[in-house]
């Protein structure tokens, strides 16, 4: 099997699930501003790791219910309902311009204890398990997700290289402080809001053009 389809579909699913802003994200950010950028990849790849193995439990669960043809529906009609939801949230959000970073201090002294602190915090942030299983089972209906051993893990891997690529591209990108006010961060909400609306036209398509 070509390893290029499950690698770029855990890259793709990724940054639509890791892009917008939150805690991992903007504690990167944060890590790189106050301790410099090594630690700060210290604490996405920990952050990372974690990731992988979120997204593995998630499509092995995905896998035990695919069989399960109620369960799968039942799942695209939760997905349909969520990403509408966050469509309108992201966009509402956008409106009020919130990203900012915050002056907290974040005081961890080694390369290692930035590692085990996004190991942390990425092990308590429990929304990639339940949309990785979304995403898996959505894929899978339009034949291009296949439960294998081998497409789960490349796809896993995905999914993590992605999320350490995204939280780089945090700590770049609010290296300097004046760099928050650019345009896009002004407008990420809208990027994503843009997103998540098209994920869910594309389920309620599925959900009233069923075979």
């Amino acid at each position: 099997m070509n390893i290029t389809l499950p690698i770029l579909l855990g890259l793709s699913s990724a940054a639509l699930g890791t892009t917008l802003p939150g805690l991992l994200n903007m504690t990167a950010a944060k890590v790189g501003m106050r301790d410099g950028k090594n630690r700060a990849v210290w604490f996405a790849l920990g952050a990372s790791v974690i990731v992988f193995f979120q997204t593995l439990i998630a499509v092995l669960f995905a896998r035990f219910i695919d069989g399960r043809a109620d369960i799968g529906a039942l799942l695209q009609e939760i997905g349909f309902v969520i990403f509408t939801g966050l469509t309108f949230y992201f966009f509402w959000s956008g409106k009020k311009n919130k990203l900012k970073i915050k002056k907290d201090e974040i005081k961890m002294r080694s390369k290692s204890s930035r590692f085990f602190m996004g190991v942390l915090l990425s092990s308590l942030n429990l929304f990639p398990i339940p949309y990785y299983v979304f995403i898996s089972i959505t894929l899978a209906t339009y034949h291009y997700f296949y439960f294998d051993n081998y497409f789960i893990y490349a796809f896993s891997t995905g999914t993590a290289v992605a999320a350490f690529l995204i939280f780089l591209g945090y700590i770049s990108f609010f290296k300097k402080k004046d760099r928050s006010n650019s345009f896009l961060s002004k407008n990420i909400n809208y990027v994503i809001g843009s997103i998540t609306g098209l994920v869910a036209l594309i389920s309620l398509f599925k959900l009233f053009f069923k075979d």
